[in-house]
């Protein structure tokens, strides 16, 4: 494939220009930097030039299992070098949107280690009597009785609070059911509407920027899904990359309401930006 046909401006059709301005950098993990565990071409050495020009940049993931530590493990794993402050997960993002909405306040979470340590390093005490918030997150192991409990305090008064909404996740064997799917059964039991903090909530990108200074104007945000990625980097006022190495094909594009500033075949493409 030509390099010209890669580097396309959505809109025109016309090759990319490599000067872009962008001094901050936001990027999706999964489907664009890797998948199922292994590195997508080009994402390494996507993540050297960031750090060669000394560009600010966040990877983000609305996966709440892991910790910006075990996350960066894992990246290293797979050959991809990205230090834990450089990640930003919807659990830190939640994290964060509570401790200003009620700092030192109480929650009962149901999830994994990613987002309970997000939630005591803001403060929180994780608590089944009487919380201020219930908070829903990624687990593996979804648990009858913690729903349950979830249900009972949400009907006793507690807000009700979800990382993202995303109602599966993939894993080797296929799809498996996420926190968007847990959600909808805790709303369908209780009539309460949780508050999805992670994409696609522009909030989380702000949040974002927010971690590393960053201005809307000099932003960019690369995604491979066009109904989060996209659409959250739209109207957190970002400009906008979708690869189309995850979820979104090149044909699936145009059925949106709204356009990405590009479309590449993959983040090898966005080498010449940075």
């Amino acid at each position: 494939m030509r390099h010209s046909r890669r580097m396309t401006n959505a809109e025109t059709d016309r090759p990319v220009e490599p000067t872009t301005g962008w001094e901050c950098w936001l990027t999706d993990m999964d489907g664009v930097l890797w998948h199922e565990g292994r590195a997508l071409p080009g994402a390494a050495d996507f993540l050297a030039r960031l750090t060669e020009r000394g560009r600010r940049y966040l990877v983000l993931t609305n996966n709440s299992t892991y910790t910006p530590r075990d996350l960066s493990a894992r990246l290293s794993r797979a050959g991809l070098l990205v230090p834990e402050e450089a990640i930003w997960t919807s659990a830190l993002a939640t994290a964060d949107f509570l401790s200003h909405q009620l700092p030192q306040g109480s929650a009962y979470v149901v999830g994994e280690a990613g987002l309970t340590t997000a939630l005591h390093e803001a403060g929180f005490t994780m608590t089944d009597g009487d919380p201020d918030y219930v908070v829903l997150g990624e687990t593996r192991t979804y648990s009858f009785e913690a729903i349950t409990t979830a249900i009972r305090l949400i009907e006793r008064g507690a807000r009700f609070i979800a990382t993202n909404p995303d109602a599966t996740g993939p894993s080797a064997e296929g799809p498996v059911p996420a926190t968007g799917a847990v959600a909808a059964l805790v709303r369908r039991a209780t009539g309460a509407e949780p508050y999805f903090v992670g994409k696609p909530n522009p909030m989380m990108f702000r949040s974002a920027m927010n971690r590393i200074e960053a201005h809307s104007g000099s932003t960019v945000m690369i995604g491979d899904r066009m109904d989060t990625d996209v659409v959250a980097g739209i109207e957190a006022g970002l400009d906008t990359i979708l690869v189309l190495t995850g979820s979104t094909s090149a044909e699936q594009v145009s059925r949106y309401p709204y356009r990405p500033g590009r479309v590449l075949d993959s983040i090898a493409d966005v080498l010449p930006l940075v």
